[in-house]
């Protein structure tokens, strides 16, 4: 409906080209408010009751909702409340429309989801003010919403092809210094390690950078299928120097198929990557480190377990809070900000999976993470 009214528009013109429900079972009134805001150049969609309402909702999906409080057979609360249930339809802004100015009845609607109310008769500066003002807000969310995409995705080019481009530039240098110490030559020896130090460098403030990040943003997974033995074991070797360095045996445990599960590989990657720099920090010297896949029917598990100090209870209690820092000490000086595990945790609830920790027997720490398992062609 696009009627046309004479009234005025007001002294601030409302964002344009917006879609807006009009739920009313009085046409009457539908027409009014159709005429003020047709006016304005937004699509006026009406709607003569509840039931109708959520079908132009689920059809064309509105920008504001303007809904009538006191309708038969389903209410306008009854009415936000099917609309708040939908995670794509809650984030409507929904300013209920009162020819009553009862306080309980207007809290009751509040309370089921709206942002605002407006009373009849309607006052044309009013409604065209609070329309406007919910626009702009919705246009703000938009925008923040858009902007938090954008950095999701930036976090997951660093996560992944940064920091994997980091890692192979690390490995490369430390082979290239292994071979430089055979040669004897002082001069070449100083410059291999000086490219190692400051690969290694770069890498870890990369990994710190994104364990930042993942702490603030809220993750949004983007699945696919993923190898879980393969991230697994890149991340087994991205670890070795440091493990060789403590003296630290890694010992793995992999099958050769029916490991592929359904899971962020970016998220994985740095979960492996959590668990494993983890094991090695807290794992005494001479000591080993246990890292294996197991899938099952449904889930594929990886463990890894050290033989470490393991946790106490207060330890389990707060290990997956954030700079939830534990009653053990890295055991080679190594930095600990107390953010791996809370990312651990975000990570893996993200991808519908499974997080487990317990001591293990012997004494250690074991941390099991559970993902979804894709069935594999034969």
């Amino acid at each position: 409906m696009n009627a046309r009214s004479n009234g005025s528009p007001g002294p601030e013109p409302v964002p344009a080209h917006s879609r807006i429900l009009v739920v009313d079972d009085q046409s009457a009134n539908v027409q009014i408010v159709g005429s003020i805001l047709g006016n304005l150049d937004h699509e006026i969609i009406p709607a003569g009751d509840g039931a109708t309402a959520l079908k132009r909702v689920a059809a064309r999906k509105p920008d504001l909702i303007l809904l009538d409080l006191l309708m038969p057979d389903m209410d306008g609360c009854e009415v936000c409340r099917h609309l708040k249930q939908n995670p794509e339809w809650a984030p409507i802004p929904v300013i209920f429309l009162s020819a009553a100015d009862d306080k309980d009845l207007i809290v009751r609607a509040l309370n089921a989801g709206g942002v605002d109310y407006i009373t009849k008769p309607f006052n044309h500066a009013e409604l065209i003010s609070r329309v406007r003002t919910q626009l702009a807000l919705k246009q703000a969310r938009d925008r923040l919403q858009q902007l938090a995409e954008d950095k999701d995705e930036l976090l997951g080019i660093l996560a992944h092809d940064l920091k994997n481009h980091l890692g192979g530039m690390k490995m490369s240098a430390e082979l290239m210094h292994r071979q430089v110490e055979k040669l004897n030559d002082e001069r070449l020896d100083k410059l291999s390690h000086n490219i190692l130090r400051s690969s290694s460098q770069l890498l870890a403030f990369v990994k710190q950078f994104l364990a930042n990040a993942a702490a603030d943003y809220n993750f949004t997974p983007h699945p696919g299928n993923v190898n879980l033995v393969q991230v697994a074991d890149n991340s087994v070797q991205e670890h070795l120097r440091a493990a060789r360095q403590k003296d630290l045996e890694i010992l793995t445990d992999f099958p050769d198929n029916g490991a592929t599960v359904l899971a962020d590989a970016s998220a994985l990657d740095q979960i492996m990557d959590n668990l494993i720099s983890n094991a090695v920090k807290f794992s005494p010297p001479g000591t080993k480190i246990h890292v294996s896949v197991a899938p099952s029917d449904s889930a594929v598990r990886c463990v890894v377990r050290d033989e470490g100090p393991g946790f106490t209870a207060e330890d389990k209690e707060r290990m997956f809070r954030r700079y939830g820092r534990l009653s053990a000490r890295p055991t080679g000086g190594e930095p600990s900000t107390g953010l791996g595990l809370s990312i651990v945790r975000k990570l893996v609830d993200g991808m519908q999976g499974r997080l487990f920790c317990d001591n293990a027997p012997g004494g250690g720490a074991a941390f099991a993470v559970e993902l979804p398992k894709v069935k594999e062609n034969k």
